[in-house]
């Protein structure tokens, strides 16, 4: 099996000492990724829930540079020593509490100096007491700063530093001499101990401010703090803790005064000789950091804007456009390098001071938020499933093209030209991205959402793949391509350059690509997209569209009937069915006869339809969010919502909230059942094997012709070889959350329906069907539905009656 789709940017990364490589906290590992090409080279595996820090062992001499040491955090309540270049797991130390964050100052306060005896090391961790249980009026102290004892591997008895109400993030200084987190409108401030013991007192001062504030950065040299609020202003507290930490700190201290009009912007009593305000950013600020020199304070926030001051004149440049909301900012060993953490789940490398931005990593993108009145989009994520991709709207109107093999992001597409602009509302929305079979077209719908009712604009656009960049350029665009109708589905012809685009406003138009001469690595010169026909059933709204596999039938859903096209003649061939809602899904199931259809609303469907009998086959009462087929078998797989029913027993489902099922088209028996968490606005595909990431991810050892992806609400995914040997035996898999994987069993299938009812040959079959009288005259008997009509032997008796005759004779 293939895991990826992990966030970069949950936790802050940590540079090794030679500033080479970078060590990256996903989910339940630590990925350590090469500076230089930004592509990962090992990984640290090890830890059963959730990283939440990586801190690596500084090096106290030159020499000492090739040593690569590293301690770990996690959820699971262990902390974990690692010799990261082979790598190799050395000790393992049990909390038994989930781990939030986690500092060690001594680390950083570690001199050239070699003692007889060498010095104890101490943490500080941020955990979440789970054993103080849930109280109704949510006053719970759940989160508390410990000291624990790493060289002896135990916790410092009864040691509790702080409790608040949810666990914060620990900061430590540059130079391991403090330590703090910010609660609400506090800072609390810890001096940590000169002779480190576990009963060593810990001194604290507390800081007060009138807002919440999320981020605090210590100046490494001086005794300053700096603090980000929510409404985007910078605190930077000059002489903290004269009064408390005065005792020989080795930092430069202020004079010594209690006269508050002698400490302006100073609250109340707090310990600080002045407090000075600085205010760019329009939203909160997320990331506050220290230059090494102290001159310079970095910070970011929503904007996506990296700005500098400098301490001493409060001047400032930025690096702006950076197209997402910073998290982190970390400096390396190297004054050269340094790496910003965004929201998109990428991490920037930059060249220091020119704040250049050197390499990217790229992790997958994360979902979008859209407004209300676009809930009800389907995922919008698309496959390329010969060449391993997936396609996934951002939030800055672009997408992304990752490589599920490679577990990397490939490029970007710029659908529309706009700024990153966390301010403003929400005006343009991208809801369809579609991919052709062989990946060389793209498609994408966006709506320019009305202001005050005015203003709305739909767009079709259609992209062409270069053969040499292998990126997408853009080919054509059609405004209001169903005039001013929003657009529900698109889908390309599996063989030709041809496509149709279904709309809410009652019709569906089928594009054609005209032909060309095409350029090394320039699409075509005259490849602009035209309309080709139109179509539409009885002016409903057509809500879904497929081609075949062939491309002989395009199938288009009108509401709750399913309409057959010749695309090619536009001629209406069929209809087929009527459904209890709208069907917002259709899938060709292969090579298979079957048309598959999901349904969503209050009472929601999954349907497969015979294409020779131009009936339903069978069906289930299943919320279905994606269908995937492979073309070249007769099996399709569904990914469904559990009922709410069957979510009543948490604790066998153990937050599973769907089920991946997979049908051979002509059987209402799955073959197999997965139980899965994060059903809700996931997407399933079947991909071409790759060999190479065959082999190195050893799947199954044997050749595969298909592997299914399921790519979850997070945008986590996984591969598998649905009939391999490693899909049937694996009863349980918990890693990145990506839900369990089970047989069926007492989950999935039969937890919703139940066990199905054996069959007993031996029951006794009903001699006779028994049928109501015909009340119809026979002029219409055949015109309502055959399993209303009776037996065919006492129709062919009535109907024979009926066509007698009978008259009376007059006789004069």
């Amino acid at each position: 099996m293939i895991r990826g789709g992990r966030s970069y940017v949950l936790s802050p990364p940590a540079f090794s000492n030679d500033a080479k490589r970078l060590l990256v906290c996903t989910a339940n590992s630590v990925t350590i990724f090469s500076t230089a090409t930004g592509l990962p080279v090992l990984s640290l595996d090890g830890h059963t829930a959730l990283v939440t820090a990586v801190i690596v062992v500084p090096a106290s001499t030159p020499a000492s540079k090739i040593l690569c040491y590293c301690w770990t955090a996690s959820l699971d309540g262990t902390i974990r020593y690692w010799d990261f270049s082979v790598p190799e797991l050395i000790k393992i130390i049990n909390v038994n509490l989930p781990i939030i964050s986690m500092v060690i100052p001594s680390l950083l306060s570690q001199t050239a100096e070699t003692n007889d005896k060498s010095p104890k090391t101490f943490a500080y961790l941020s955990v979440e007491n789970t054993k103080e249980p849930e109280k109704e009026s949510g006053k719970a102290l759940r989160g508390q700063i410990k000291k624990c004892n790493l060289t002896n591997s135990r916790m410092a008895g009864g040691m509790t530093l702080s409790e608040t109400k949810q666990p914060e993030i620990i900061t430590v200084s540059s130079s391991g001499k403090y330590f703090g987190i910010q609660f609400k409108r506090k800072l609390r401030i810890w001096k940590v101990p000169t002779a480190e013991s576990e009963r060593a007192v810990v001194k604290k001062i507390t800081l007060h401010h009138t807002k919440n504030m999320n981020v605090l950065a210590f100046h490494p040299t001086q005794r300053i703090v700096a603090a980000g609020d929510v409404t985007g202003r910078i605190l930077i507290w000059r002489g903290f803790g004269d009064r408390t930490f005065a005792d020989g700190d080795g930092l430069v201290s202020r004079r010594l005064t209690n006269n508050e009009e002698e400490r302006p912007g100073v609250r109340g009593d707090d310990d600080a000789d002045s407090c000075t305000t600085w205010h760019w950013h329009s939203a909160e600020v997320n990331v506050l950091f220290f230059s090494s020199d102290g001159a310079y304070l970095y910070s970011g926030g929503k904007e996506g804007v990296l700005v500098v001051w400098q301490l001493d004149t409060g001047r400032k440049k930025f690096l702006p456009r950076i197209g997402s909301p910073l998290l982190w900012f970390t400096d390396s060993p190297d004054p050269s390098l340094s790496s910003i953490s965004c929201a998109d789940n990428q991490i920037h490398l930059l060249k220091m001071p020119s704040m250049e931005i050197l390499k990217s990593i790229s992790g997958i993108k994360l979902p979008c938020s859209f407004p209300e009145m676009c809930n009800g989009l389907q995922s919008g994520i698309a496959f390329d499933c010969n060449a391993g991709l997936v396609a996934l709207r951002t939030e800055n109107y672009c997408i992304q093209l990752y490589s599920l093999f490679d577990d990397r992001g490939i490029s970007e597409v710029v659908v529309c030209e706009r700024n990153h602009q966390p301010g403003d509302e929400i005006t343009v929305v991208v809801t369809l991205a579609v991919l052709s079979l062989d990946g060389s077209m793209m498609s994408t719908a966006e709506v320019k959402l009305p202001e005050e009712g005015l203003g709305g604009l739909v767009c079709l656009k259609f992209w062409a793949l270069g053969s040499q960049n292998k990126e997408f350029s853009l080919s054509t665009i059609v405004y209001e391509p169903h005039r001013d109708a929003g657009i529900s589905a698109i889908a390309f012809h599996p063989t030709r350059p041809m496509a149709v685009s279904s709309s809410y406003g009652g019709d569906f138009k089928v594009w054609v690509c005209n032909n060309g001469i095409q350029e090394m690595d320039k699409p075509l010169p005259n490849s602009g997209w035209t309309c080709h026909a139109v179509g539409s059933y009885k002016k409903k709204p057509m809500t879904a569209a497929t081609f075949s596999t062939d491309g002989s039938v395009l199938a288009v859903a009108a509401e709750t009937v399913i309409t057959l096209w010749d695309a090619d003649k536009n001629i209406l061939v069929a209809v087929i069915g009527e459904t209890l809602m709208p069907v917002v899904n259709l899938t060709f199931a292969g090579k298979s006869e079957y048309l598959v259809s999901a349904s969503w609303g209050s009472k929601p469907q999954l349907s497969i339809w015979s294409m020779s009998k131009l009936s339903v086959s069978w069906s289930y009462m299943l919320h279905v969010e994606a269908i995937a087929s492979a073309a070249d078998m007769s099996f399709f797989a569904a990914l469904a919502l559990l009922p709410e029913s069957s979510k009543c027993n948490e604790t066998s489902l153990k937050g599973r909230d769907g089920v991946i099922l997979l049908f051979n088209a002509s059987d209402p028996v799955p073959i197999f059942t997965w139980s899965v968490k994060k059903a809700k606005g996931g997407a399933l595909a079947f991909i071409q094997a790759n060999q190479f990431a065959i082999d190195e991810n050893e799947l199954d050892g044997k050749p595969h012709q298909s592997l299914l992806a399921y790519v979850n609400g997070d945008h986590e995914y996984l591969l598998f070889d649905p009939q391999g040997k490693e899909a049937k035996e694996h009863s349980t898999i918990r890693q990145e959350g990506l839900g369990d994987l089970e047989e069926a069993g007492k989950f999935g299938y039969a937890s919703i329906y139940g066990e199905l009812p054996q069959f007993d040959p031996k029951r006794k079959q009903a001699s006779w069907v028994p049928s109501a009288p015909l009340e119809r005259p026979w002029e219409t008997v055949f015109s309502g539905s055959s399993h209303n009509l009776p037996p065919l032997t006492k129709l062919c008796s009535v109907f024979l009656e009926s066509l007698l005759e009978k008259r009376t004779v007059n006789v004069d």
